[in-house]
């Protein structure tokens, strides 16, 4: 059930259409400047071996309905993670 705001590492409960009740922790907040306006991003890791699944919520846990803004806005926050992860792999290699 959505509510607001959500926070890091808070764990949401979506609904497939196959009736499954699925956990995406929030893992990212995003806020877009222009828009005065913050999105979530949550993935959800299976138990077994298998792709990570990304959803982009607002921060009330409304699946966003523009795929192409969710998309922008996954792209952006896993490319800060890949430049964050970079970065402490050059700290690590100076330390």
């Amino acid at each position: 059930m959505p509510h607001a705001p959500l926070e890091l590492k808070e764990v949401l409960y979506i609904e497939t259409h196959e009736g499954a009740s699925l956990p995406f922790e929030v893992v990212g907040i995003l806020e877009d400047p222009q828009e005065s306006t913050s999105y979530a991003v949550l993935v959800h890791e299976p138990e077994a071996e298998g792709e990570e699944q990304f959803i982009v919520t607002d921060l009330a846990g409304n699946l966003l309905e523009n795929d192409a803004l969710a998309q922008e806005i996954l792209d952006d926050f896993l490319t800060y993670v890949h430049e964050g992860d970079e970065d402490g792999a050059a700290d690590e290699e100076r330390g």
